[in-house]
């Protein structure tokens, strides 16, 4: 082998390792600002980033990958829709008129302080709010809540506008309904202290 064909062959070669270094060099100033894009809002450090990478190639990169933040905005879009889905799922919560503490929509009672909640349809057992004065599932008149009366020793508040309903009553049910509505209190069961 000849210098000629050596001497070709070496530039070849360095051509050819020239653009690989080139397409590579290229390639990290474009995923830099790809990443910085999706990291990022601020043109200004999208830019900054961009340029120092060009400058100062792999130790620009390297620099680059320990100053970026931490999270895409994608992901930090998701994160703060968890949050809030979080947060909103604990507030819709209800509370216990009694103790304040979280229960279900569909309890009864509370188990802390026992205070009644919720009461079953007569006709469809569907749980109801203690003034609902209809079912809305099965369009049955409800019984006015009368509540349980507590053990001797243990008072508990009551609603004073509570009476019994008979089931044969629904007229005169609903004109006294319409002549007088209930204000909400707070009443507990099984003769426990709240």
């Amino acid at each position: 082998m000849d210098t000629e064909q050596l001497t070709s062959i070496l530039t070849g070669g360095a051509i050819y390792g020239g653009v690989i270094v080139f397409a590579f060099w290229i390639g990290m100033i474009v995923w830099t600002f790809r990443d910085m894009r999706a990291r990022s809002r601020d043109v200004l450090g999208q830019i900054l980033a961009t340029l120092a990478v060009a400058a100062l190639t792999i130790p620009g990169l390297v620099l680059y990958l320990f100053l970026r933040p931490k999270e895409t905005l994608a992901e930090a879009y998701e994160r703060s829709l968890e949050e809030e889905a979080l947060l909103q799922e604990i507030e819709n919560k209800p509370l216990c008129p009694g103790c304040k503490q979280r229960v279900q929509d569909d309890w009864q009672a509370c188990p802390n302080c026992h205070t009644r909640l919720k009461k079953p349809c007569i006709r469809c057992s569907k749980m109801l709010d203690l003034t609902w004065e209809i079912c809305p599932y099965c369009l049955t008149p409800q019984a006015v809540y009368q509540p349980e009366r507590p053990a001797a020793g243990h008072t508990r508040p009551s609603s004073p506008h509570a009476e019994p309903m008979t089931a044969s009553a629904p007229a005169a049910y609903e004109s006294r309904s319409r002549a007088r509505r209930r204000s909400e209190s707070v009443e507990f069961v099984d003769g426990e202290s709240g």
